[in-house]
Order: structure tokens, then C-alpha cells, then sequence
């Protein structure tokens, strides 16, 4: 069924405290895209970040992020006062998170509302911990001794920590007890108004596309607690490292650092980790989206210490053996796969035997060859349209760094030739949703209009990235008309 969506982090939501989170602004968002003619709402990652906020570079692929939180419940409950909250400093912008401000305000309300919570009285509380006890513990564990260490990384733990020694797992759990169970009390929390939010939006119609990276963080509670699943030595250092090979737009490639996968040791576990992080994943969400989808074909793995991605080799993935397991184990599993960038024939291969649909993301449409698969003609219907991702530009960004050349290609393409920039932007949102493609996603920023001071994300650049926030106020209801308008001519309502 042709249906259409929007694409808008948790984060970026409007909210009185700094950051986006599960706030009555999130359910007034979900209204809004109910008056705009939506049925999905595509996220990005909801893991805890660490140094610099990346959500692809989580503590843990399983827990939530803090953040997201709505305090206000805390307030209502009791563990909480406003002048708690209105008392910190959350940052002087209503457009950009403030990431400093927020990790010291946001940790000292939580162990606040922490110390005047009773989990003894609330018989929601062991079932929670008791049902996720495959990943909690280890987390939470993890966390603690983290604090402990200064924050750093678990590679530079005492050896006894870092290797998981017994005894010292033993006294850490010991010693560390109140901190564990700060931790336990965030996941809690977060997993409790996570489900408010998601069944609220599944009640008004709405679907909920996750976002799934891959690999995860080196420095995880993953890797930390099970490094068998990865490519490690001896010491548990990583022997490779993922990322991706130089090519027209970076001479040097891309170093991810993210741990590869030690992809035999999962075939002789039946998957096991995959299909517990999978089947985890469809209970958060109706859709994922899993990033980086060609690596499951081929991978790119770097050897460790190297820095640059120059002297990396392609290594053979899981393949189609891999979704089938997830198929046979998890019931109305819906994935969405990221295969964009230049893709070999094994890959294209492999995503048509899943029957997944891939991407299209227009401003990839427009280049100088005016052949590009990714002008609209050429979709198949069982795929996703964009007219950009969070790791593009705006589409009014793009459009006005365009040579003169592709702007006209635009303009002929979609027209709007002789029209405000404005509308060259409705016209791209247009042509994504007239496309034949199944679902089309557009970023907010798009149907707002606006350029790339509200760009979230500009991968291999640090320190600007993952801050972007919608305004209250700034989605009308003339642009929800738009967008209602838009939906209901292409048949996507």
C-alpha cells in the first residue's frame, strides 16, 4: 500500500528541557502527522551516546537513551519538583541541543528522581528487569564501572575488569550495587514511556521505522561483555576495524573504528546474538531500517591501529543465510535496507532475495550524466523514496550549492524552472511523493524549507553534528495542509 511519512529524530523535538524526548511535544507530533496525511514516523538510533552524540555510537545496541526521558513524568509522580527541573541549565538555544549542558543537568535530576523511587512498590519494575535480563545486568555493570574509571573506554580497565575476570565481575557488582541499579532505573523509565508514545502512535495509525547501524561501538557494553561475537585477539583488542575505502570523495576512505564481526563464531550460534538484538528491535519498532546493508554481503575490514582506511580488504559477510535464521525465529519481521552508495553485483543480488526494499534518495538523482538510477523513472514501486537522509544536506541546502548546470537539470526535471527556491524544494517533494515508489520519507527540514544550518548530520566532521531541533510553532497547519494535500493527490492517504 503507497503510503508516505517524515523523518525527525527523537532529539529534535521540541521540549522545555534541552532535547527532544517522550514529552506531550511528541504526541502533539504525532497529531500533526495525522492532520498532515502521514503514516510513518522514521527515527534515528535510541541507544545511550557517548563523546560526540553520535546515535551510531552507542554504549549499547539493546538500552535506551536518558535523554529521551520525559521529566515531566517524574514531576507527576512525585520524584521530581518544577524547580528542580527549571533550575538547571539547559543550554541558550531552542534550535540546538546543547550536548554539555544537558549530560550535567539531565544525570543530576535522574539520580535525584532515582533516590525518591521506591522500585518495591512498583511490581512493573522486576518484570522489566527479569525480561531483559540478557542485556541489563551487563549494561548496567558496564555503565558503573565506566563511572568508576573516569568514563574511559573498557580497554584501559584494570586487566581483571577489562577481561571479565570473575572475582573482579564479582566485587564490581558488589561495590557497585546503588550505581547498577541507577542504571536499571534509567532503562526502566525510558522502555516504559518509550511504549506510551509507540502505542499512542500505532493507536492513531501512525508506524514507527527504527534505525538499526550494523556494527556497533568499540566501546560498548556489546563488545565489553561479549567479545567473542567480534574480530579480537588475545588482550580483546580489536584485530580489524570497519569502515570504507577511498573512493571520489575521500582520498584516504573512511575509518569507522567500529569492531567487525567475527561472522563464523555467529554462524556456529545460530545467530543467536542477531536474532535476540532483531527480535528486540520489532518490539520497539514496526519497521527498521538496517544502515550499511552491503556489509552483510562484503565488509570492509581496516586493520587495527591503522589510520587511515587506505589498506583495508573486502571480506565475505553472512549473506542470505543470515535473514533467513532472522525470518525462521522472528514473527513479521519488516525491514527496510540502507543500500546506498556503489553497490557490486553480490549485493544487489542479495537485497532482491530478501525482498527488502531499498532506498532512493533524489539529490543522489542529478548528476551530470543524467542517467543516475536514482531518477524517479526508474524505481521500482517496492522501495523507499527520500529526498534526502539525515547524513545529506537539506534538499534547500543541496539545491542552492548545485552547480548551474545540475540546478537546471533540476528545474527541467521537476518543474520549476523560474520559481522561488521555495518551491523547487516542494517540487522535489513532490516528485518523491508522485514517484511509484511504495513509501516516501521526507525529512522535516524539508517541508519546512529550511537550509543547512538544520542539517543533522555531516559524516567524517565533529562538533556540529546530531543538534539540530524543530522550533514549537515552526510545523503550521498550512504546511500539514501541504503535506495532507500532497498525500491524498498521490494516493499515499
Amino acid at each position: 500500500m503507497r503510503a508516505s511519512g517524515v523523518l525527525l529524530p527523537i532529539s529534535s523535538i521540541p521540549s522545555n528541557y534541552g532535547i527532544g524526548c517522550f514529552s506531550k511535544e511528541a504526541f502533539a507530533f504525532v497529531d500533526q502527522l495525522v492532520r498532515g496525511g502521514q503514516k510513518y514516523w522514521q527515527i534515528l538510533p535510541l541507544g545511550p551516546t557517548g563523546y560526540g552524540d553520535s546515535p551510531y555510537q552507542s554504549f549499547s545496541t539493546f538500552a535506551g537513551n536518558p535523554y529521551f526521558i520525559d521529566l515531566e513524568v517524574f514531576i507527576r509522580e512525585g520524584l521530581l519538583t518544577e524547580w528542580d527541573c527549571h533550575s538547571c541549565d539547559w543550554g541558550g538555544s531552542e534550535s540546538y541541543v546543547d550536548y554539555e549542558k544537558i549530560y550535567q543537568s539531565r544525570f543530576k535530576l535522574l539520580r535525584m528522581a532515582f533516590s525518591r523511587y521506591n522500585a518495591d512498590n512498583d511490581p512493573e519494575y522486576a518484570k522489566f528487569v527479569e525480561k531483559n535480563a540478557y542485556w541489563l545486568p551487563d549494561y548496567c555493570l558496564f555503565m558503573a564501572i565506566k563511572n568508576e574509571q573516569g568514563g574511559c573506554g573498557w580497554c584501559d580497565w584494570p586487566a581483571d575488569l577489562k577481561n571479565r575476570q570473575a572475582k573482579a565481575l564479582r566485587d564490581a557488582r558488589k561495590r557497585l550495587d546503588e550505581e547498577i541499579r541507577f542504571y536499571e532505573f534509567q532503562q526502566y523509565w525510558f522502555f516504559k514511556q518509550w511504549c506510551w508514545l509507540k502505542t499512542y502512535a500505532n493507536n492513531c495509525g501512525i508506524k514507527i521505522i527504527g534505525d538499526v547501524p550494523i556494527y556497533v561501538a568499540f566501546d560498548s557494553a556489546d563488545t565489553w561483555s561479549n567479545p567473542k561475537l567480534f574480530q579480537f585477539d588475545k588482550e580483546n583488542m580489536p584485530k580489524a576495524v570497519a569502515g570504507c575505502p577511498p573512493d571520489a570523495f575521500s582520498a584516504t576512505g573512511q575509518l569507522w573504528g567500529n569492531p567487525v564481526y567475527d561472522w563464523k563464531y555467529h554462524k556456529r550460534t545460530g545467530y543467536d546474538w542477531w536474532i535476540r538484538r532483531m527480535a528486540h528491535c520489532m518490539e520497539l519498532y514496526d519497521v527498521v531500517r538496517i544502515d550499511h546493508f552491503r556489509g552483510f554481503d562484503e565488509y570492509y575490514a581496516i586493520p587495527y591501529g591503522d589510520e587511515t582506511a587506505e589498506y583495508g580488504t573486502w571480506e565475505k559477510g553472512p549473506g542470505l543465510e543470515l535473514f533467513r535464521t532472522l525470518h525462521d525465529n522472528i514473527d513479521d519481521l519488516a525491514v527496510i535496507a540502507e543500500d546506498l552508495g556503489l553497490l557490486t553485483d553480490s549485493v544487489l543480488d542479495l537485497v532482491r532475495d530478501t525482498g527488502y526494499p531499498g532506498m532512493k534518495v533524489l539529490q543522489f538523482a542529478f548528476d551530470a550524466s543524467w542517467d543516475s538510477t536514482y531518477l524517479p523513472h526508474k524505481y521500482d514501486h517496492n522501495c523507499i523514496v527520500y529526498t534526502g537522509t539525515h547524513d545529506n544536506e537539506t534538499t534547500r541546502g543541496w539545491f542552492e550549492n548545485l552547480s548551474e548546470y545540475d540546478r537546471k537539470f533540476v528545474q527541467a526535471y521537476t518543474c520549476c524552472k523560474d520559481q522561488p527556491v521555495e518551491e523547487c524544494v516542494w517540487a522535489l517533494i513532490r516528485t518523491a511523493i508522485a514517484s511509484v515508489a511504495d513509501l516516501s520519507i521526507i525529512p522535516i527540514q524539508d517541508y519546512l524549507c529550511l537550509g543547512n544550518e538544520a542539517r543533522m548530520n555531516a559524516p567524517a566532521t565533529f562538533g556540529f553534528n546530531w543538534k539540530w531541533r524543530l522550533m514549537k510553532g515552526q510545523l503550521t497547519e498550512d504546511i500539514l495542509g501541504r503535506m495532507l494535500a500532497l498525500a491524498r493527490l498521490y494516493g499515499r492517504y
